[in-house]
C-alpha cells in the first residue's frame, strides 16, 4: 500500500517573494494569482516567513491608529506595527509553520489544526522551499478512485499476517465508503482489519461487518473467550 505524503498533493511551482518586496507588490501578486498568501524566502531559498492577506489587512484595520496603546498586549502591538510596515520582512508572520518533505498527510493535517494555519510551506532537510500544501490539497486523497482504495485495503489486510480466515473476507468500496464482509477466526483480527482499512488514504468511512469464530478480547492469551453468535 502506498503511504501518501504531502509530496503527493502539494503544489511544486510555488509563488514566493523575498523580504525586500514592497507592500503594494505583494497585494498585486495575490490579486493577480488569486492566492491568499505567499512564502517569504531568503537568497538560499530557505523559508523565513509567510505573508498573507491577514498580514496585509493590518494597514486597513489600523489606518490612522498605528501608535501602540498603554497596556496593549504583545500580539496586538505587533499587529498594529504591521500597519506601518512597507516591506515583506516587516509584514510577514515569522517563523513560518512549515512541514518537511515526506511528511504523512495525517501528520500535516494535525499540524495545520494545531497551529491554526490554512497552508504549509513544504521544505527539504536544509530548509529550502520545495512546495506548498493547503487544506484543500490534503482533501485530494478523498478523490481517489474506489478501485484504488479497494486494492489498498485488500493489500493492507493481506500484509498484516492476520490469523487465517475461516471464510472469505471481501472488500467493497462505494464513494469512498469501505465495507468489510466475511468471517475470520478471532475478534481481534476483525478489529485489526477495520483499523487497517481506516488508515488507507481516501477511505472516508469503514463499515466493518466481519464476523468471527471466537472472542479473544475477553482474556487474551488465556484461551477463554466467547464464540460469535
Amino acid at each position: 500500500m502506498k503511504n501518501w505524503t504531502v509530496d503527493d498533493v502539494m503544489t511544486e511551482a510555488v509563488v514566493s517573494v523575498d523580504g525586500t518586496a514592497s507592500y503594494r507588490s505583494v497585494v498585486d501578486l495575490l490579486v493577480e494569482r488569486r492566492i491568499s498568501a505567499v512564502p517569504v524566502i531568503d537568497e538560499f531559498q530557505r523559508v523565513s516567513g509567510v505573508v498573507s492577506e491577514a498580514d496585509l489587512l493590518r494597514k486597513i484595520e489600523y489606518a490612522g491608529d498605528e501608535e501602540p496603546r498603554l497596556f496593549e498586549g504583545r500580539r496586538k502591538r505587533g499587529e498594529r506595527g504591521k500597519a506601518l510596515a512597507s516591506t515583506v520582512a516587516d509584514l510577514m508572520s515569522a517563523p513560518a509553520v512549515t512541514v518537511l518533505s515526506g511528511t504523512s498527510i495525517p501528520a500535516a493535517a494535525r499540524l495545520m489544526d494545531a497551529q491554526k494555519v490554512k497552508r504549509l510551506p513544504v521544505i527539504d532537510d536544509l530548509g529550502r522551499l520545495v512546495g506548498i500544501v493547503t487544506r484543500g490539497d490534503l482533501l485530494k486523497v478523498h478523490l481517489r478512485p474506489d478501485d484504488d482504495i479497494r486494492a489498498d485495503v485488500g493489500a493492507a489486510i493481506a500484509g498484516a499476517a492476520l490469523a487465517a480466515p475461516a471464510g472469505n473476507l471481501e472488500v467493497a468500496v462505494a464513494d469512498g465508503v469501505v465495507t468489510l464482509t466475511g468471517r475470520v477466526e478471532r475478534a481481534t483480527a476483525a478489529a485489526t482489519a477495520g483499523s487497517l482499512a481506516r488508515q488507507v488514504p481516501g477511505a472516508a468511512e469503514v463499515i466493518n461487518k466481519l464476523t468471527f469464530d471466537y472472542d479473544d478480547r475477553v482474556i487474551i492469551g488465556s484461551g477463554i473467550g466467547y464464540a460469535a453468535r
